[in-house]
């Protein structure tokens, strides 16, 4: 009777066995499946498990306690540009003489060392950024190495599982708590690896994160370089600029207001004569329909160099309260090649033989535009000729003394204007 319920039984514990191994088979099918599909079979294996003491953490921390650091000092040094400029703007408020020129200047030039104080420290900030983030990358990596042989490790283990199906565990254990305990030691095995592979995906976010950070802080940090060299540059014309000032002057009041008062009168002169040009050379154009009085006029850049010294109506300007700074002004060493900012016909070509005197070019532009290019040393274009946006229309000047110059430059630069219905306006609103 008892002999008849075993052999009852034991096809009934068969049919069990093959359900559950066929069961687990499908379960290992879906996740070799989902495995493949992120990558973890078909591409090197690399994970991040929980961050580790030691490594480069010591020497991360230093380099994070000394960038906070220098975020202070920035910080000091830019309330202290804050108040150098508060105190050019009560100087600008103050009546025109030479005594407030002069300290207007010097307080500019004290403000842009201040600013090359805080460029060099920003970049410092940079280097150390950019070295913190490398350590952090290198123990990320190793760290990524370790995991990658315990996934190899876990791998081998379900290798080993696999050659065993569930009837094959159940007999050679001696009882079913042993059984179940292999049974368990699977379910583990598995839910190991499905960590390892969500670690994974979150280290390669992590890393790609990090290494884009560094891409980013090194071109900031090329960035910083040429900044930095600008504002030294800008110094030395700030310095130019005073004693130039003084050396026409000759630190003199009386002097400095006959000079001033020359300025004016010369600057009113160039207005008018560009005006007149503008409006005339653009009627005469208009009506033989050589230009649009209609259309978008887009601008490109006249020079290869973007840096402005000096921006449209500047309210840094030392001599605004005399006339406004109706254009900006780029930084361009003497005899850099200046390009039309459009196509156009040159109203006018304002050739010098004097270092007093103001040589200039202005193009004429569908749209009701105009623009003009200022202290030339060099013409290269006609009056009435045709140019195409990104000729040659002449090269740069304005250093003091030299021919073309003109009366109100302190340092080598291009003066570019940009005109709408022969109104200055500002060149930013229309350079692409």
């Amino acid at each position: 009777m008892i002999i008849l319920e075993v052999r009852d039984i034991f096809p009934r514990l068969l049919f069990l066995w093959y359900n559950i191994n066929y069961e687990y088979m499908k379960l290992k099918a879906l996740f070799i499946l989902t495995a493949l599909a992120i990558g973890v079979i078909s591409t090197p294996v690399l994970v991040w498990a929980a961050p580790e003491v030691g490594g480069n953490t010591q020497e991360i921390q230093q380099l994070n306690a000394e960038i906070e650091a220098r975020k202070q000092k920035i910080k000091d040094l830019e309330a202290t540009m804050a108040k150098t400029k508060q105190l050019i703007e009560q100087k600008q408020t103050q009546s025109v003489s030479l005594k407030n020129t002069l300290s207007i200047l010097d307080n500019h030039v004290s403000q842009t060392e201040l600013d090359i104080m805080a460029t060099q420290e920003t970049i410092k900030q940079s280097e150390l950024e950019i070295e913190a983030l490398t350590l952090s990358i290198e123990d990320k990596e190793k760290s990524m190495g370790k995991q990658k042989k315990l996934i190899t490790a876990v791998i081998k283990n379900i290798h080993a599982a696999d050659q065993k199906n569930y009837l094959e565990i159940m007999l050679t254990n001696e009882n079913f708590s042993d059984f179940y305990n292999q049974s368990k030691y699977l379910e583990t095995v598995y839910a190991d690896l499905g960590r390892s592979v969500k670690n994974l995906r979150l280290a390669k976010d992590d890393l790609d994160n990090k290494k884009q950070q560094i891409a980013n802080k090194k071109q900031k940090y090329d960035e910083l370089k040429v900044t930095l060299e600008n504002k030294r540059l800008d110094l030395n014309d700030q310095i130019g600029e005073k004693n130039v000032l003084l050396i026409r002057t000759k630190a003199d009041e009386a002097t400095f207001r006959t000079l001033l008062a020359n300025q004016k009168k010369q600057y009113q002169a160039i207005e008018d004569e560009v005006s007149s040009y503008e409006s005339q050379v653009r009627k005469k154009l208009e009506q033989a329909n050589k230009i649009s009085e209609t259309g978008n006029t887009e601008l490109g850049w006249p020079l290869a160099n973007h840096y402005i010294t000096a921006s449209f109506h500047d309210p840094e300007y030392p001599y605004r309260k005399v006339f406004e700074h109706s254009a900006i002004d780029l930084r361009a060493s003497q005899g850099t090649p200046v390009y039309a900012a459009a196509a156009g016909y040159i109203a006018r070509a304002k050739r010098c033989a004097l270092a007093s005197c103001y040589a200039y070019v202005l193009m004429v532009h569908s749209g009701e535009v105009s623009t003009v290019y200022g202290h030339l040393s060099n013409i290269a274009v006609s009056e009435d000729q045709f140019v195409a946006r990104g000729d040659i229309v002449g090269y740069s000047g304005g250093k003091p003394g030299t021919v073309g110059a003109g009366p109100f430059t302190t340092a080598a630069h291009l003066h570019f204007e940009v005109r709408k219905n022969g109104i200055p306006v500002d060149p930013l609103g229309y350079l692409n």
